[in-house]
């Protein structure tokens, strides 16, 4: 009955023309199903079985500007649909923008409440970006845009004459929507599982906050970047032996960054200390070590139409001895000092540009674990597009990040079609 009933509501918007003209709606309604290629005994056989609506409106007004953007949809698997929950997604409804801009004097920009945040050179791979990810949807084979999360925040943007600065406030914590149980299995510490992940969130307002900085300036065509951010970690790396919860531990992040134009293409290097507030020396075994993390990257167009990027990036443990001696986990599934990550990106458009195949590799040689995203999308028209997609992990441990992911390897068909 679900489904019908998301399905009739979906056909009487699509079918009122005059409807959608009056209001100025854009938007989509997009169609996935997806299915794990190798058997998993603490799931089923399905990721994705879903029919989203999004309907999108703008408001220019004199003062300021209005924007909601939300998704209507039907999740076969999650299997939530009497659940609502806007910050995690869960549900019928995930409202993915609401807010109003406007700029009270010319050298700065606001904008105040729901909104998609993001910063930082990275390519699918995050050091000072500390807004919400969901990675729920990025190993699903959800479209990439909801990679990003929607964060409730004030954002300010100031333009004085030696840089430009951005402010992001978020007045209750935004946690990533993580792996937790519903959709795929994890690693929870001992063994694989597929039971809910238990979690204690921080959900006061104006005590429990975030706070991010940005100050950047482009001189000879290379951006420069300096970043600040104080909150916590965005996904459960802590845990409350006593409530036998997992928590998000206090965390504070200084980073740099510096992009620009090399040899005709485009190179990127980024840099952030993550310094871990509630175990600053390494000793407690319920919570993370401080860690240094760096990230270095070139993108360029090896031939018309055929682009291609590449990534390394490591994360440097610190007190990685004193880590080793409180590891409450079993002997061997220690995580290494160094954790080294290559990615490959490669985008061939073809027919005119309406045929699209793209590939995206991760590759860890510390951890020996990988992700392999393959994908191809062709535009029928200008308002139809169909779409297959591949997610798929390997890896030599179960409990390294890429490899507890082996058994939810999956692929999926779309279709979309635009309003």
């Amino acid at each position: 009955m679900n489904t019908i009933r998301q399905i009739s509501l979906i056909s009487l918007i699509l079918s009122s023309s005059a409807f959608a003209a009056d209001l100025a709606l854009h938007g989509f309604v997009d169609a996935r199903y997806g299915l794990r290629t190798q058997n998993d005994p603490n799931k089923g056989d399905k990721t994705l079985e879903e029919l989203r609506l999004q309907l999108s409106r703008v408001w220019y007004q004199d003062l300021f500007t209005a924007t909601v953007r939300s998704d209507f949809l039907f999740d076969g698997v999650a299997n939530n649909h009497d659940q609502l929950n806007l910050e995690t997604g869960k549900g019928p409804v995930d409202l993915r923008e609401m807010n109003v801009q406007f700029t009270p004097v010319d050298w700065m920009d606001i904008k105040a409440g729901r909104q998609i945040l993001t910063w930082g050179t990275g390519d699918l791979l995050f050091i000072n970006d500390l807004f919400p990810k969901d990675w729920k949807s990025f190993f699903a084979g959800r479209d990439e845009e909801y990679l990003k999360a929607p964060s409730d925040a004030l954002f300010i943007s100031f333009f004085p004459p030696f840089a430009s600065i951005d402010f992001a406030y978020t007045p209750r914590f935004d946690s990533d929507r993580f792996i937790d149980g519903e959709r795929f299995s994890y690693w929870n510490g001992a063994a694989l599982t597929g039971t809910d992940l238990k979690t204690e969130r921080q959900d006061e307002w104006l005590e429990d906050d975030e706070t991010a900085a940005r100050i950047y300036h482009t001189f000879e065509g290379m951006e420069f970047a300096v970043y600040g951010y104080d909150g916590f970690w965005k996904t459960p790396q802590g845990f409350d032996p006593v409530k036998g919860k997992n928590t998000f531990p206090k965390l504070s992040v200084y980073g740099t960054s510096i992009r620009g134009p090399l040899a005709g293409g485009i190179a990127r290097l980024e840099g952030g200390y993550y310094d871990s507030r509630d175990d600053r020396n390494g000793t407690d075994p319920w919570a993370p070590n401080s860690q240094a993390r760096l990230l270095a990257g070139y993108e360029h167009e090896i031939i018309k139409d055929l682009t291609g990027s590449a990534q390394y990036y490591i994360e440097h443990m610190m007190r990685h001895n004193e880590y080793c001696d409180a590891y409450p986990g079993p002997s061997g599934t220690e995580a290494d000092e160094n954790r080294h990550v290559l990615t490959l990106r490669l985008t061939q458009m073809l027919l005119n540009q309406n045929l699209t195949l793209g590939l995206f590799v991760y590759w860890s040689p510390s951890d020996q674990d990988g992700y392999l995203r393959p994908g191809v999308s062709y535009k029928l028209t200008d308002h139809w597009l169909m779409e297959a997609r591949g997610n798929f992990f390997f890896g030599e441990h179960n409990y390294t990040f890429f490899g507890q992911f082996e058994d939810n390897s999956n692929a999926s068909l779309a279709a979309r079609y635009s309003f």
